[in-house]
């Protein structure tokens, strides 16, 4: 049963981390702001390094299972 919790985390964590990450290349292509009122580098920085952090811990969640 934990597995299917694990799994299901795990998917979630990927998927979030994966779009994070496609969206602010996408912004960044584009040269828009990934964040309103903020700078725009600290505001990609902080995008991509959320982005890897998720793909990593949903990652981790696959090891569990």
């Amino acid at each position: 049963m934990e597995s299917v919790t694990a799994v299901f985390a795990g998917t979630a964590f990927a998927l979030f981390g994966a779009a994070l990450l496609i969206w602010t290349g996408a912004r960044t292509i584009q040269r828009a702001p990934v964040a309103h009122g903020v700078s725009p580098v600290a505001s990609t920085a902080l995008a991509t390094v959320f982005g890897v952090l998720f793909l990593v811990l949903g990652v981790w969640c696959f090891t569990r299972v």
